[in-house]
């Protein structure tokens, strides 16, 4: 699929998730992506603050184990993406303190859900762990109003083992011409 680009950011007069997911309505189908998991991570609150379990093995499927994790701080107003992975599934935990738009769209000719395209709001209001399986375009903005943290645990080493691989990251954020829009 090879839409043309619009010569103007969309995201830069939106003021609501409906009004970003009426953009790719023409080209996307809105809904649920097969093996796409999001779920809770809830806080438990004693007297010393809180803590939240990020991910379980006994709770995720084998093929989305973590083999690293990273942390990123994203600006106000600034997204990450839209990419995708050719091996790597991704398992992003937003908890805060701002508020993501993430956006997901199936790239996967084979899969029953191919050309769908999903958007959540997640982090310090709802947070949320969100598995990204290879194949999966995925990218997200902060659209609070401080600097949101992102906590990303993939299943496969970055650059590979000893970082002598070449990097598995298919990034359709520098195409202006690409139909993945935040």
């Amino acid at each position: 699929m090879n839409a043309p680009a619009d010569s103007t950011d969309p995201t830069d007069s939106i003021d609501s998730i409906d009004s970003i997911d009426s953009i790719d309505s023409i080209d996307f189908i809105q809904g649920e992506i097969k093996d796409v998991v999001v779920y809770d991570l809830k806080r438990y609150y004693d007297d010393r603050g809180w803590l939240a379990e990020l991910f379980r093995h006994d709770e995720l499927d084998a093929e989305f184990y973590p083999t690293m994790s990273y942390i990123s701080f994203t600006k106000p107003g600034i997204q990450r993406g839209p990419h995708e992975h050719v091996d790597q599934a991704d398992l992003f935990c937003f908890i805060g303190p701002s508020t993501f738009n993430i956006r997901l769209w199936d790239n996967r000719p084979d899969s029953p859900t191919y050309n769908h395209m999903m958007s959540l709001l997640v982090g310090v209001d709802d947070p949320k762990a969100v598995v990204v399986p290879k194949g999966v375009v995925h990218g997200y903005k902060n659209v609070g109003d401080t600097d949101g943290m992102v906590i990303n645990c993939p299943n496969r080493l970055y650059m590979g083992e000893g970082k002598r691989e070449p990097i598995d990251e298919i990034r359709h954020e520098d195409d202006p011409n690409t139909i993945y829009r935040m």
